[in-house]
């Protein structure tokens, strides 16, 4: 019997965590894995540890005083997970706090990975909460993705593959499909790649981790999958919107890392030129929260590249 477990770290959504774990649990009943949930809750003030305490005593719970943000929180969990003598894992699923497991996707997942001996790491088919296709995966990003960050192009270009996106008609099927990486908010990733690669790099604190992982991952010879028939409600963005200025410099942040991990000289230096265009165009009007990200974003890239 293979044994799953899911990581799922949490900050201030104690009612979409509540929603979370309640759909997750009655989805891994229907399994016939050995499964074991746990939650690191990043220094909630909304009572998010006790409500988990009370209401699911069988999940392990991890209560950190402080944030550690998305990476470490899994990380911190993992390693625990990992150190321990027994049982083995097989799989570890990372769900974020803000997603609702609709029946079926845990089998469909773990499903596509056992079909797949090199495929290392997949995601479900993720759908907004009015049951509308939410983009699950992507293409690494270059230099036409940061275009479409930063500058405003026709928005009957947004949804193609020139911004990173697989065709809609993909998501209908219910074959797995090969992807450059999942998007991070569901990530169903084989223990034996974990053991391959190593854990997501803590140097991303939040943003950007996933397709740095998976990145490694490609490095190593393993294949990055999505599973449509696994269908996944992700209420997005419910965590980073508490805090915008800083989620938005944590993000540009991110990328100035992946970009200077993951690409050459030539378009590094060309990346930070966008990226330096992009954001004194966005000083022009920023409020005065968004100001010192934008510098904060300006002196990561030039340090980066």
């Amino acid at each position: 019997m293979s044994c799953l477990t899911v990581v799922i770290v949490s900050w201030n959504v104690r009612g979409l965590l509540t929603a979370c774990l309640r759909s997750l649990l009655a989805d891994l009943a229907s399994t016939e894995l050995a499964t074991e949930v746990w939650v690191v809750d990043n220094g909630s003030s909304d009572g998010t540890p006790q409500m988990v305490e009370e209401a699911f005593p069988d999940v392990h719970l991890i209560a950190s005083r402080e944030n550690l943000g998305f990476v470490r929180g899994n990380n911190r969990a993992l390693n625990e997970i990992l150190d321990r003598e027994s049982p083995p894992v097989d799989y570890f699923w990372l769900l974020n706090p803000d997603t609702e497991v609709q029946p079926g996707a845990t089998a469909a997942l773990v499903a596509a990975l056992e079909a797949h001996p090199r495929a290392g790491i997949v995601g479900p088919k993720l759908l907004y909460p009015d049951g509308s296709l939410q983009h699950s995966a992507f293409r690494f990003p270059g230099l036409v993705q940061l275009i479409f960050e930063l500058f405003p192009l026709p928005a009957r270009l947004y949804d193609t593959p020139l911004n990173g996106r697989y065709p809609r008609r993909r998501y209908e099927g219910s074959q797995p499909f090969a992807v450059d990486h999942p998007l991070g908010a569901s990530m169903l990733v084989r223990a034996e790649t974990i053991a391959d690669v190593g854990l997501m790099d803590e140097d991303f604190f939040m943003y950007c981790e996933e397709i740095d992982w998976c990145w490694r991952m490609r490095e190593e010879g393993w294949r990055a999958l999505c599973a449509p028939a696994a269908h996944v409600i992700h209420h997005a963005g419910q965590s980073s919107g508490q805090v915008q200025a800083a989620s938005f410099a944590n993000l540009w942040k991110s990328r100035a890392t992946l970009y200077a991990r993951h690409h050459g000289p030539l378009k590094r230096r060309l990346a930070r030129l966008l990226v330096r265009i992009g954001m004194q165009h966005r000083l022009r009007n920023a409020p005065s929260e968004m100001t010192e990200a934008c510098h904060q974003i300006l002196q990561a890239w030039e340090e980066a590249a």
